[in-house]
């Protein structure tokens, strides 16, 4: 009896030095990437504002010009009080208003009008799309009206037209501008000149000699006279005598 009683004596002791002796375990930290996370989301008030600020802060991508844009429309009578009246070799109603974008002599595109014969409203659109596209420079384009059809305040005025109702200059015969079939382009870069050299605008004298390089100025062969040439449109700097550079007309004349 005292040998079971002393196994079993020895055996309790065990246990208790065990449990006694075994360590209790810590509680454990929170995880890093919460840390983070809560420390972020209190600086910024959000946990993902990251990738957001990196894409305001990009910038902006460069804004394309705007394409060319024309619109043919009939043309009231109350549009040329003062270029058409009765007598004149084309109707109003066989005339069209041409409405088209143009670049201006500041670098930025403009909307200007026409009136033409509504035969040539194709070869208007077609020439002035191409010297949009090459972003050929033109001063103004209003209708002659704007002027009272006063074709020298108008092209003292740089202004670029089309028709008027009058006879050519120096002569007793209609304007092909009284068809509606001509055009002048930046006729202070573009005087008409006579053929002793001289010109009836002061503000154009610098412009009188030919080739000579100039914002809006068309010389002999380049762009603008060979864009017009393409749909059958003749440049009057070609004239013997005296010399029209503002001038292009269908067939000529």
């Amino acid at each position: 009896m005292k040998r079971a009683a002393a196994i079993a004596f020895v055996v309790l002791a065990s246990v208790s030095c065990a449990a006694a002796e075994e360590p209790v375990a810590a509680p454990a930290d929170p995880p890093r990437e919460s840390a983070t996370l809560t420390a972020t989301a209190s600086a910024t008030g959000s946990a993902t504002a990251g990738p957001t600020s990196e894409r305001s802060t990009a910038a902006p991508s460069p804004t394309a010009p705007p394409p060319f844009t024309s619109q043919v429309s009939r043309v009231s009578r109350d549009r040329l009080p003062y270029s058409w009246r009765p007598g004149c070799p084309v109707h109003y109603r066989d005339l069209r208003l041409v409405t088209l974008s143009y670049w201006g002599f500041d670098g930025k595109p403009h909307t200007g009008e026409l009136v033409v014969r509504k035969t040539v409203t194709d070869d208007i659109e077609t020439v002035f799309k191409k010297l949009y596209d090459r972003r050929w420079p033109i001063r103004q384009m209003k209708l002659v009206d704007a002027y009272k059809a006063d074709d020298y305040d108008s092209i003292d005025a740089d202004n670029t037209s089309a028709f008027n109702c009058r006879r050519a200059t120096g002569s007793s015969n209609w304007s092909n501008h009284a068809y509606g079939e001509a055009i002048d382009v930046n006729p202070l870069e573009n005087p008409y000149v006579t053929a002793s050299g001289g010109t009836a605008h002061r503000n154009a004298k610098k412009f009188t000699k030919r080739p000579m390089k100039g914002k809006g100025v068309i010389n002999p062969g380049d762009r603008v006279v060979k864009t017009f040439a393409q749909v059958g449109w003749e440049w009057g700097g070609y004239w013997s005598g005296a010399k029209d550079y503002q001038h292009f007309s269908k067939g000529g004349g």
